[in-house]
């Protein structure tokens, strides 16, 4: 059974330094709860297109273009050393505006995690709302609902919750 997240944040920066801060899997590591110790473990590369109307891509080669792969690794549960993979796909890659994911080998049954990027104004503040939007299925049957209802949602909601808690000290110092 596929279940829907959708998580948003304001934040009070140019969508083009968020999309370059999110677009830059080296980052990965600094949003995620310490406690899940998450670490990349390798990066296969492929750069982007350079943005339209230019010759050429400025942090093009730190930026996880369409078909990279980003390998991670992470802890289960922080009581116990065991490590899971994750290795992720880029599957879109629109400069400033959107890139998406999926899971290639992960915890999941399915993964699909979309980043979008828009401009808005807030209190005469011009900034980003950034969005993301995802699709899983986790398998198992009736004990993957069980894990569903018990763990996945929640922690699901605890790792965003503590993206947004630090992303705009991180992107002042970007």
């Amino acid at each position: 059974m596929a279940h829907h997240a959708e998580f948003g944040q304001w934040v009070p920066f140019p969508p083009e330094q968020v999309f370059l801060f999110f677009a830059n899997p080296e980052n990965l590591p600094r949003i995620m709860p310490p406690a899940s110790q998450t670490r990349l473990e390798q990066l296969r590369l492929v750069p982007p297109e350079p943005p339209p109307g230019t010759s050429s891509v400025s942090a093009g080669n730190s930026l996880a273009g369409v078909s990279s792969e980003i390998v991670t690794s992470f802890r289960v549960a922080p009581f116990l050393p065991l490590r899971r993979i994750w290795i992720a796909r880029i599957t879109e890659f629109a400069w400033h505006r959107h890139f998406a994911d999926i899971q290639v080998r992960g915890p999941f049954k399915s993964w699909t995690h979309r980043h979008e990027l828009t401009p808005e104004v807030r209190d005469g503040v011009s900034g980003t709302m950034v969005r993301d939007r995802i699709e899983y299925e986790i398998g198992f049957g009736f004990l993957g609902a069980i894990a569903q209802a018990l763990f996945v949602r929640r922690q699901m909601k605890k790792t965003f919750a503590y993206r947004q808690a630090v992303l705009e000290t991180l992107l002042r110092q970007s």
